[in-house]
């Protein structure tokens, strides 16, 4: 038996590949946009990919199935719940997959979403028993998967189901079987991941709290209770999930001059200016949308753009172009017109406006400063971390509007008025800073260090 994962950091979710060398067939489990990857894979170990199967569908990322089915001409499995309208086979408890030596054997193990399974998988040459699990969004390294992307109507019945599949079916195997996850750290389908990415099932029933013996009535409180913000663009992702994400192909990302671009920005295209925060600071194209093409540009896009606007993409080099735009692929964004080819010196050197300076980031010992004084430069400070978070300690007269909420709720807010900004680390209320810039607030701060770096400086904090 061979397996190999694949892992996206930043989003944090995990695919496979599995299959027998001996029979040359193999499977890949819930890919992810990229999946040249796969292909690549398979041939370097003499396998090709007869079976592409999903262990539910997916609300943080689109999935690559359609894609990897037109290349390679394998079947789709989901489970019978599962309700998608493209071309696929369904599967049940108890159905198995044939690869060689190597079986596939389908455990359904609804929480995470009515039709999760978990995959069983065994190598016949070496035992009868499962060596190894895939257990999607259903078992993490220190978690479960949270119950309410569905919506939250069905999460304490899913939390209910999530019990059973955990202490009935699963908890019910071997503690030698190795667990695979379908997400990591980063990943906003659990609670909080751990960082390591495999286990075994002896390890989590020892030591992942969700595993703790208690009453069915005490798990689904457990799992309801202080669940992070959720991933953006949830709507759009499982709908294009369930209707069948339409291949991308090869990418040929199309060079634009600056000439060539103009008409798209009157057609209401967006820059989207990937570069470093510090070239950004120092000159850029007013109005352009900063995120930098770093590793949480899927997590962040969503809540600052809608996601069928054009794209015309700003980048450090052009080798980036196609990191950059499978990155936004994975979560939904799939209309990019194109790349600048040309610099801002040429921009500029062709009479069009340029600015400079940007959101300024603030460390928390300034912005106290700044709230005791009585003058305009008071800025109201703007949390956007879950409520569950913000009652464990927030600064004093902080507004909270959750990041999940902030598109919808930006109308309770002066855009004349300075804004602060702070989560728990820094990193959400960079995406929401970017948020409020791109809504034309006059003044934006992002606290540095978030809440955590607040309170490690002593600063008054208040808890309710």
């Amino acid at each position: 038996m061979y397996i190999q994962q694949f892992f996206i950091d930043g989003l944090g979710c995990a695919s496979y590949l599995v299959g027998c060398e001996s029979a040359g067939a193999a499977a890949v489990v819930d890919p992810d946009r990229d999946v040249e990857k796969y292909l690549d894979a398979a041939q370097a170990r003499g396998l090709k990919i007869t079976h592409i199967v999903e262990t539910h569908l997916h609300a943080d990322h689109v999935s690559g199935n359609t894609d990897l089915a037109a290349r390679t001409g394998a079947d789709i499995y989901l489970h019978e719940q599962s309700g998608v309208e493209f071309p696929h086979k369904t599967v049940k408890e108890g159905d198995r997959l044939q690869l060689g030596n190597v079986r596939l054997d389908v455990m359904h193990t609804p929480g995470h979403t009515p039709e999760s399974i978990t995959l069983l998988v065994t190598d016949a040459t070496r035992a009868e028993e499962p060596w190894l699990a895939l257990t999607g969004d259903t078992l993490f390294v220190g978690d479960v998967g949270r119950p309410d992307l569905v919506g939250a109507d069905a999460a304490r019945q899913l939390a209910g189901q999530m019990y059973a599949s955990l202490f009935d079916k699963l908890l019910k195997q071997n503690d030698s079987l190795l667990i695979y996850p379908g997400h990591g750290a980063g990943s906003l389908c659990g609670k909080s991941i751990g960082a390591m990415r495999s286990t075994t099932l002896g390890f989590e029933r020892k030591y992942n709290p969700a595993l703790a013996p208690r009453a069915k009535t005490d798990f689904i409180q457990w799992d309801v209770d202080n669940l992070p913000e959720q991933p953006a663009n949830v709507k759009r992702i499982k709908t294009m999930n369930r209707r069948g994400p339409a291949p991308l192909g090869e990418l040929n990302p199309r060079p634009l001059t600056i000439q060539e671009s103009i008409p798209y920005f009157q057609s209401g295209a967006v820059l989207l200016d990937t570069r470093p925060k510090a070239d950004f600071v120092a000159k850029h194209v007013p109005g352009a949308v900063h995120l930098e093409a770093d590793d949480q540009l899927s997590n962040r896009v969503g809540f600052i753009l809608p996601p069928d606007v054009p794209i015309i993409l700003l980048l450090s080099d052009p080798s980036e172009v196609r990191r950059v735009i499978f990155s936004l692929a994975r979560v939904g964004y799939e209309n990019v017109a194109g790349y600048l080819a040309e610099s801002l010196d040429v921009w500029e050197a062709m009479g069009l406006p340029v600015g400079s300076g940007d959101i300024r980031d603030i460390e928390p010992a300034e912005l106290n400063a700044l709230l005791q004084s009585s003058n305009s430069d008071r800025p109201v400070v703007l949390d956007v971390r879950e409520p569950w978070e913000y009652r464990q300690g927030h600064v004093p007269d902080a507004v909270l509007i959750p990041l999940g909420e902030l598109s919808a709720r930006v109308g309770e807010l002066d855009p004349e008025q300075p804004v602060a900004v702070i989560c728990a680390t820094g990193n959400r209320s960079q995406s929401a800073a970017a948020f409020l810039g791109r809504k034309n607030f006059k003044t934006v701060y992002n606290v540095l260090g978030g809440t955590m770096a607040w309170m490690r400086n002593r600063l008054p904090v208040v808890r309710n």
